[in-house]
């Protein structure tokens, strides 16, 4: 699974809430800024990978108690 285009599309979005707005005035701001974005991020993506079912289960077995 490649997650580089994933990334930096996500980072992408990132940029273009925050560059609206060009000063914060606390640090939580920005946060809540950047959590309300993955909120409106996340309803757009749907795109299925192949062999999820697979890839969840290797990953459940390497990391036990973290899935």
């Amino acid at each position: 699974m490649y997650t580089t285009n994933t990334i930096e599309s996500l980072n992408r979005q990132f940029r273009k809430y925050t560059k609206t707005k060009s000063v914060f005035p606390t640090d939580m701001s920005i946060l809540k800024c950047l959590y309300l974005s993955v909120k409106n991020i996340d309803k757009k993506w749907d795109q299925a990978y192949r062999n999820w079912g697979q890839i969840l289960s290797e990953l459940s077995i390497m990391f036990d108690n973290r899935i």
